[in-house]
């Protein structure tokens, strides 16, 4: 058995799993709300709190559970295989939990609470401007893409810094970022959340006009981590966070072979032969299954490699990035694969709002425009596994 396939080694990295998967019936029970509401409900948001799953990445040191990239992984699957948009803010909120590892730990737990309660939205993009103040910094600007903005408590606005008239930047012309740390209540919502797939999610746009954020509350992207653990590596950081982000691929991507399942055992077209039946659903079938069971053995055993040689201390870990990085971004392609083919497979009954395959279809088109599905990953993996470097220091 390799490292990827050992089952979770302590008692909270099971439950996590197991709460998770008792969530089902309430998230399948709240997907056409979150579709209308264009956000996740009040109550299926504090069931998913509850269960510990808006924070996996947490600190230890701030009341987190600070669980490992594969049971993150295997929690996230659970909820997105039962609903694409729930399972997107638990993979976003969790991600982002990940980010307290800049902070110190008194601070993290102001902002998490006790017991914690981290309920964290925003960005990782300096779309702001943040300009130094007394004891702080004051803030403005106008940040896109704030999964879970509703329920969030904290929201994460990434600025560049400005003196004056002109931003600065560093002796080598790059601008001077910063990451800050904003009650949700500074912010205005934006309602911009009008789209094709991942609709329960409530991606909006948030703004913040001239918010003061003291100095404790913010730190610099290029920061030593105060955090000590492995997830808090800055290397390694988008390895563990896009972790999350390939498990709701797949998850959505799981989700629709059911529910392909589920339809072909009742549905006919142009024919009373039930899809179930016919020798080309069939093919289908199995071809969807085999591309998304690989694909997802892919990122478990890079994942779970990189993660073993990390702990390990092994000083060379280029390889193991290389994997794992490029197992992420071909997993969610291929995600988007599976799902193409059991839609096409089902033909006209596919696009009705009644099956549940419509809505998978709409949001793995979606999930894969993620940061972490970029074709310049592909790139960059093949540039390492050429020899050369990367443009990109992630890797």
């Amino acid at each position: 058995m390799t490292a990827s396939q050992l089952p979770p080694s302590t008692s909270a990295e099971a439950s996590v799993i197991v709460a998770a998967r008792r969530l089902i019936p309430q998230v399948r029970a709240a997907r056409e709300e979150c579709d209308r509401l264009r956000r996740v409900p009040a109550a299926m948001v504090d069931a998913l709190a509850e269960a510990g799953l808006l924070q996996m990445y947490l600190p230890r040191s701030m009341g987190g559970p600070e669980l490992p990239p594969l049971v993150v992984f295997r929690a996230v699957e659970e909820i997105s295989r039962a609903d694409g948009s729930i399972g997107w803010c638990t993979m976003i909120a969790t991600a982002i939990s990940n980010s307290l590892g800049l902070l110190e730990p008194e601070v993290g737990r102001e902002l998490a609470g006790s017991p914690a309660d981290l309920r964290l939205a925003g960005s990782i993009r300096p779309q702001g401007r943040a300009r130094s103040a007394d004891g702080g910094f004051r803030l403005e600007g106008r940040w896109d893409f704030a999964s879970g903005v509703h329920h969030a408590r904290w929201l994460m606005a990434p600025c560049v810094l400005w003196k004056g008239d002109e931003p600065m930047r560093t002796p080598s012309g790059a601008l001077v970022t910063r990451i800050f740390w904003v009650p949700a209540r500074d912010a205005e919502i934006l309602d911009t959340w009008h789209v094709l797939g991942l609709r329960g999610s409530g991606s909006h746009d948030f703004t913040l006009a001239h918010v003061f954020v003291p100095e404790r509350y913010s730190a610099s992207p290029t920061d030593a981590p105060r955090e000590g653990g492995l997830l808090y590596d800055a290397r390694l950081h988008l390895s563990w966070i896009w972790t999350a982000t390939a498990a709701n691929a797949l998850g959505i991507a799981r989700g629709a072979l059911d529910a392909f399942a589920a339809l072909a055992g009742k549905a006919t077209t142009m024919s009373t032969a039930r899809l179930r039946d016919r020798p080309l659903a069939q093919t289908r079938m199995a071809e969807a299954e085999a591309i998304l069971s690989s694909a997802r053995a892919y990122v478990l055993a890079a994942v779970g490699d990189l993660w073993m040689r990390a702990g390990e201390g092994h000083s060379d870990l280029d390889p193991a990035v290389v994997q794992a990085r490029l197992a992420i971004t071909y997993a969610m392609h291929e995600a988007v694969r599976s799902v193409d083919l059991a839609f096409h497979a089902v033909g006209t009954n596919a696009v009705y709002e009644r099956n549940q395959l419509e809505r998978y279809f709409r949001d793995i088109h979606v999930a894969v425009q993620h940061a972490a599905g970029l074709p310049a990953h592909m790139q960059a993996a093949g540039k390492a596994l050429f020899g050369l470097r990367p443009d990109d220091p992630g890797w």
